[in-house]
């Protein structure tokens, strides 16, 4: 029988705000030379998981699944439960992962597949306000909140919702729904909804909420709640998410919507994200092959590098993180978030255009709601490129400190290095 072998996805998954985040222009003939500004351009405006790529690559044939030209042609995989093209083999796989790590309660809830967390959020949007009311419901996260959002929630310019915004300012009378994103992403802080209203309902993103990034405090256990298989294993090619619900009937709408909008989800996808998720649940306690071990020891030792070079001066600052008891760990730990928050302490009005001129492509805080003085940088790349940025970095702190001592400013600086 032919058979096929399921490779590794691709490393370059496509990049949104495309003319925002378009890569630099070269320095014409007539610019002066810089050596801050040559070399590659270092791109760090998303959350491209590949830094966990050699932990899966020591693991060998372990993970790798074949796959019969015959299997999975059917649409279907179980029509008698509520997600009927969720494979059986990746439910019992997030249960038990779940169980393993103790970061959300499963139990007695309805698990759904969706390509990614995106297609998910969108349909717990569509199942909490269809089938519609006069006005649209309006959608608030709290500052700094995850720069898709807004984006995401009107795509479609939907009649049932539309972005409110800022949840600390929010105000409006009448229904709502609030996402809440823990650990929030871009700061890394745990917080809670902040609107807080009888009428609102929540959506809880925890696509961060795993022990590489944070201490394991408690069971999760929310009406809805995301997560991704991009974020908790670095495998984002292969576009897989659930949704752990409590509510039968909000489960059976947001299950419609994916059906009308794909038809489901690769079942292919659907079989290798079981294999690797049972093999992490499995392996959860050896230690060396102890895959969350890897990414907490890998987080640690960037945020270890990151600091150290951001003390070296005070061009630059980084949120502070207090140690809390993991439960998965059983020891005192700290946060070490997938994005660091970086904030400019100077006269830089916006810190993602400055670094674009020295080629670091970040994320700049006015995306997220925020103060563009505030660039988010992802911490999840590849070795190479994080130790580049490192350096870069260090040189434009020494460069800035040493022209500040001879009386230069910013933006002085800024006309004598790139016109």
């Amino acid at each position: 029988m032919a058979t096929m072998t399921v490779k590794m996805p691709r490393e370059e998954p496509a990049v949104s705000y495309a003319s925002r985040y378009s890569l630099p222009a070269e320095p014409k003939e007539n610019d002066t030379k810089s050596n801050l500004c040559s070399g590659p351009v270092i791109l760090l405006s998303h959350g491209d998981p590949t830094g966990f790529k050699p932990f899966w690559r020591s693991v060998g044939d372990k993970c790798k699944v074949t796959i019969d030209s015959c299997d999975f042609m059917s649409y279907l995989t179980d029509t008698g439960t509520v997600c009927w093209f969720l494979e059986k083999e990746l439910e019992e796989a997030i249960r038990q992962l779940h169980r393993t790590v103790g970061n959300a309660v499963t139990d007695d809830r309805h698990i759904l597949v969706g390509t990614g967390s995106t297609q998910l959020y969108h349909a717990a949007l569509y199942a909490l306000t269809s089938p519609g009311g006069p006005e649209p419901v309006n959608v608030v996260s709290a500052v700094p909140y995850y720069s898709s959002y807004p984006e995401e929630t009107n795509f479609l310019c939907s009649a049932l919702y539309k972005w409110a915004g800022d949840a600390y300012t929010f105000d409006k009378e009448g229904p709502y729904i609030e996402l809440v994103t823990m650990p929030n992403n871009p700061d890394g802080q745990v917080r809670g909804p902040m609107v807080n209203r009888n009428d609102g309902k929540l959506i809880h993103d925890l696509a961060y909420y795993w022990p590489q990034y944070t201490p394991i405090t408690a069971q999760a256990d929310y009406d809805i709640m995301l997560f991704t298989f991009s974020k908790s294993m670095g495998h984002a090619g292969s576009r897989i998410g659930w949704a752990v619900v409590k509510d039968k009937d909000v489960a059976i709408k947001m299950t419609k919507y994916i059906e009308l909008n794909s038809i489901g989800v690769s079942r292919e996808s659907q079989h290798r994200a079981a294999k690797i998720l049972g093999a992490v649940s499995d392996s959860s306690q050896c230690i060396g092959a102890n895959f969350f071990e890897y990414g907490k020891s890998l987080m640690a030792e960037r945020w270890t590098k990151i600091r150290e070079v951001i003390s070296r001066s005070r061009l630059f600052s980084l949120p502070k993180y207090m140690e809390e008891y993991c439960q998965f760990s059983g020891e005192d730990t700290e946060p070490h978030p997938a994005f660091a928050w970086l904030k400019c302490n100077n006269d830089i009005e916006d810190l993602e255009i400055f670094l674009r001129r020295y080629k670091i492509m970040g994320r700049g805080g006015s995306l997220f709601g925020s103060d563009p003085k505030h660039v988010r940088v992802s911490m999840l790349g590849d070795e190479e490129t994080f130790n580049l940025f490192l350096e870069r970095l260090s040189s434009i702190q020494d460069t800035i400190t040493n022209s500040n001592g001879n009386g230069i400013k910013f933006d002085e600086l800024e006309r004598k290095q790139i016109r």
